[in-house]
């Protein structure tokens, strides 16, 4: 009898909405930005890997912005297009010039910012 209601019972995992998932996206590289970036010298694998991993995110962000049914606002839409292109070209320099990532998480956390409040706001 306990099999069968476990079984039946609800384990399954709360659904989360799209921009949860984003949230967590960009939380989650973002978190590896940073600690890759801290042991850059030591492992420059694992630093390469999670700023690959950050244009990766921010080139599906500005293909689904640059496709005509997206809802968002036009003006936003062109805005996050254009942070998807300054993401590409600044880690292009990171990775040429040893520049800083700061600005690639600083971009990546006012978006998390932004994901924030609009989901208080639902």
């Amino acid at each position: 009898m306990q099999r069968a209601e476990r079984a039946y019972s609800d384990n399954v995992a709360p659904i989360k909405s799209a921009p949860q998932i984003e949230y967590d996206a960009f939380a989650r590289i973002s978190r590896q930005l940073k600690i890759t970036d801290q042991n850059r010298r030591k492992n420059y694998t694992a630093f390469v890997e999670a700023l690959h991993a950050n244009r990766k995110l921010w080139r599906i962000l500005a293909i689904d912005v640059a496709d005509k049914s997206n809802s968002l606002p036009q003006d936003l839409r062109a805005q996050i297009f254009f942070l998807a292109e300054f993401t590409d070209a600044h880690s292009k320099r990171v990775l040429s010039e040893d520049l800083s990532i700061t600005p690639l998480t600083d971009i990546n956390l006012a978006i998390m910012r932004g994901i924030s409040t609009c989901e208080a706001l639902t």
